[in-house]
């Protein structure tokens, strides 16, 4: 896998970004016009389905997506072509006592300054794994004696 190819690099920039919380970073990583579809169509965080454009709209997602939570990224797999680049793998969202574990198709497409105009998330709510977080207080529960 060739850390090379710009659209892999942004791509993997993006995740180390809201892995370390540093919003201002990532935000960087987007062109002005970018759109983020997190995941691709209706959602919670999109009930009209047409992702979020621009930056002020990028931000209000990771205000409501990714600053509540804690995100890790494991990934099976990358492949990089054109300008773009997709990762194969799980994410994993631990918020509010929960673990949310989704397997997903993340694609990544650059512009030519290697700025994220796209960042679409393929992935299906109802198949999303919850279970309650071990780093919850309380886990595990405490049973009356």
């Amino acid at each position: 896998m060739s850390l090379e190819h710009p659209a892999r690099r942004a791509g993997l920039a993006s995740q180390a970004a809201v892995r370390a919380k540093r919003k201002d970073e990532w935000l960087d990583l987007f062109a002005s016009d970018a759109r983020v579809e997190d995941p691709v169509g209706i959602s919670p965080y999109d009930p009209v389905g047409e992702g979020h454009s621009g930056h002020e709209a990028i931000a209000a997602f990771w205000d409501k997506a990714i600053e509540p939570s804690r995100i890790e990224f494991t990934w099976a797999d990358s492949f990089a072509c054109g300008r773009e680049a997709a990762f194969t793998g799980t994410i994993r969202s631990t918020r509010a006592g929960m673990v949310v574990e989704v397997d997903l198709v993340a694609v990544y497409r650059v512009n030519a300054d290697g700025k994220i105009v796209a960042l679409r998330a393929f992935w299906e709510l109802d198949r999303a794994r919850i279970t309650p977080s071990r780093q919850d207080t309380t886990w595990p529960p405490v049973l009356p004696v």
